[in-house]
């Protein structure tokens, strides 16, 4: 009985040394991203209470021929703790009077984890900053919710953006990185998936490619003028001063600080 129970014992850790052996952490790669964002809903709140009219009589027409829902593509490059969030031009443009900047992808976004430093080139109407600022802060709660996304184990995180803007996102301990799409970090492990449900926008990994990404890849971007967020905020701010309705204008302010 003894012999047998050592026999089972040594299995058992044996079995378990295996098992530990076949977890892969990926540390360099690329990964997929897909945006969508729900125009008819943004559209909606742009306008808001001056949705009638002309407005109206186009966002129907808007409606008959355009889908709901744009999708924008990205790549995610990370490796050496470092991460490059670049958008993907899309094939396709319809050239209808609600084509609005703020549904695009406007940022290329470079992100140092172990310095704690971003570097963000982001498109404005016609001009283009470069804001260099330490890592966006978010406030996380990690939950026990789980989903498999782009073939990995992922758990949910709730938090709060810009001391208001409600997120739910999903990560994976797999990817020992604390980057995910455009600005959002600050997890233990990769984001995979991102929704922002009252601003009718979601990003969502769909693939991952582990391979080695060489170093003068994943650098920060040059163009632009260079601010802090602070300074980007301000300059807003000034521009869109007694310029409509204050909801509306707040709206437009967040989707160009995200």
């Amino acid at each position: 009985m003894k012999a047998t129970l050592t026999a089972f014992a040594a299995l058992f850790f044996t079995c378990n040394i295996l098992c530990a052996q076949n977890i892969r952490f990926v540390t360099s790669g690329s990964i997929e991203f897909q945006k969508s964002v729900n125009i008819y809903a943004i559209i909606k709140k742009m306008y808001g209470n001056d949705m009638n009219g002309f407005l109206q009589q186009a966002f129907d027409q808007y409606k008959k021929t355009q889908p709901q829902f744009k999708i924008l593509k990205s790549t995610l490059a990370f490796g050496d703790n470092k991460t490059l969030f670049t958008p993907i031009a899309p094939e396709n443009t319809n050239g209808s009077f609600f084509n609005l900047q703020m549904t695009d992808q406007n940022n290329i976004v470079y992100a140092d984890m172990t310095n704690n430093t971003s570097t963000i080139q982001k498109l404005v109407f016609e001009q283009t900053f470069l804001l260099k600022d330490s890592i966006r802060k978010i406030k996380w709660k990690i939950t026990d919710e789980t989903r498999d996304i782009a073939g990995y184990p992922c758990r949910r995180a709730n938090g709060l953006v810009l001391d208001s803007i409600y997120v739910v996102a999903f990560y994976t301990d797999k990817i020992p990185i604390s980057g995910g799409p455009e600005s959002f970090s600050g997890l233990p492990g990769m984001i995979l998936q991102v929704a922002l449900p009252h601003e009718n926008i979601s990003w969502l990994a769909t693939k991952v490619n582990e391979t080695t990404v060489p170093a003068d890849v994943i650098i920060p971007p040059k163009k632009g003028k260079v601010l802090d967020n602070k300074q980007l905020l301000n300059t807003l701010q000034s521009v869109f001063k007694n310029r409509g309705d204050a909801s509306q204008i707040n709206f437009i302010l967040k989707s160009y600080l995200l």
